[in-house]
C-alpha cells in the first residue's frame, strides 16, 4: 500500500476560513491533494488545523502552495508521514447512520433497514467529500423536509457545492419530477457524484427526475445560467463564497424562489444575511444545527404598476 504524507498548519480561525475559501477558488490545486479544516480541540475553538493530505511524499511546490493559501503572516507548516492506511475504510469505522426527519445518511457497511417512509441515502465515506455526518447537511435535511411540507414546489432545483451529490439526491426525493442540476468546483467531484448516483438509484440525465452534474465556481457555467432560473438553489459551502455569490443567486432565482444556505458560523450569519439583503433576498426560516445556521431565503416578486 503507497505511502501517505500530511501537511498540518495550526492558525487562528478568521486565517484558517480564509485558507479554506482560497482552496475552494483555487483552481489549479492538485487532484490527489485533500484539504481538511476543523477546530485544534473542543476547548479552542478559534484556532483550527488545516491537514492537506497527500498520497506521495510532498514536494517543494506541495508545500509553498499549501502556505500560499493562508493571509500572511504564514502558520507554521509541519510534515507528517502517515502509515499505510485504507483511508475511505477507516473513515467509516464508527461511523452510524444519522436521522434527519425522515431521512436516514449510511454508508454501505451500515445499511439498516428503513421504516416505511423512510428517505434512506447511501453515501461512502471520503476524506475530501464526506459522508453526510456534518450538521450542515443534517440542517440542510430537514430544512428542505420542512419546505417540502410548507408546499414549496421545486421543478427546477441547483445544488452548488454539491460534494458527494447527497443534497441534490435528497432534492429528488422530496420532489421526484424536478430537473436537478449540481455543480462543484472539483472535477472529482464528478466521478464521486456518478457513483453515488448510481449506489442511490439517482438517474443521470436532463430529464425530469433526473440530475445533470456541472463543474464550475459558483454559478459560472453555461450549463447553469441555460437551465436557470431556479425554483430552489441550495449552497451547502463557506460563508465566504456565500456573501460573494448573493448576487449570482439572486439573479438565477425566480421572482419568490427559494434559496437554502450552510456552511456558515453563528457568528458569521450577519454577514451573509446582509449580502443576501443587499441582494434582493428576504429570510423565511433559519434553523440552527449545532453552531452552524441554515437559512432559507427567497427572492422578492417583481411587482409592476399598473395604469
Amino acid at each position: 500500500m503507497p505511502q501517505d504524507w500530511k501537511l498540518t498548519a495550526l492558525a487562528p480561525r478568521a486565517q484558517a476560513e480564509a485558507a479554506l475559501v482560497a482552496h475552494e477558488g483555487a483552481s489549479d490545486w492538485p487532484d490527489d491533494i485533500a484539504l481538511t479544516g476543523f477546530e485544534a480541540a473542543p476547548d479552542q475553538p478559534d484556532v483550527w488545523r488545516i491537514d492537506a493530505y497527500l498520497p506521495r511524499r510532498p514536494t517543494t511546490a506541495d508545500r509553498a502552495r499549501f502556505a500560499a493559501l493562508f493571509p500572511a503572516p504564514t502558520p507554521a507548516i509541519a510534515t507528517e508521514t502517515l502509515p499505510p492506511t485504507d483511508w475511505v475504510r477507516a473513515s467509516q469505522e464508527g461511523l452510524e447512520p444519522i436521522r434527519a426527519g425522515r431521512f436516514l445518511v449510511h454508508t454501505p457497511e451500515h445499511r439498516p433497514l428503513s421504516a416505511p417512509g423512510t428517505h434512506a441515502l447511501c453515501i461512502p465515506a471520503s476524506r475530501a467529500f464526506g459522508t453526510g455526518h456534518h450538521a450542515t447537511t443534517a440542517g440542510c435535511l430537514l430544512m428542505l423536509e420542512a419546505m417540502r411540507a410548507e408546499g414549496i414546489l421545486a421543478r427546477n432545483v441547483a445544488d452548488i457545492g454539491t460534494g458527494t451529490g447527497l443534497l441534490a439526491f435528497a432534492t429528488l426525493r422530496l420532489w421526484p419530477r424536478a430537473i436537478v442540476t449540481a455543480s462543484d468546483i472539483d472535477p472529482a467531484c464528478a466521478h464521486v457524484v456518478a457513483e453515488n448516483a448510481g449506489l442511490n438509484g439517482v438517474p443521470l440525465g436532463h430529464r425530469r427526475g433526473e440530475l445533470t452534474m456541472a463543474i464550475a465556481p459558483g454559478m459560472a457555467h453555461p450549463l447553469l445560467a441555460a437551465r436557470g432560473p431556479y425554483d430552489l438553489i441550495i449552497a451547502n459551502i463557506l460563508a465566504g463564497p456565500l456573501i460573494a455569490l448573493a448576487p449570482d443567486f439572486a439573479a438565477a432565482l425566480v421572482p419568490g424562489g427559494s434559496l437554502v444556505l450552510a456552511g456558515l458560523l453563528a457568528d458569521q450569519e450577519p454577514a451573509v444575511r446582509h449580502a443576501c439583503f443587499l441582494a434582493g433576498l428576504r429570510l423565511a426560516a433559519r434553523r440552527q444545527a449545532g453552531e452552524w445556521p441554515v437559512l432559507w431565503l427567497r427572492r422578492r416578486p417583481v411587482w409592476r404598476r399598473h395604469g
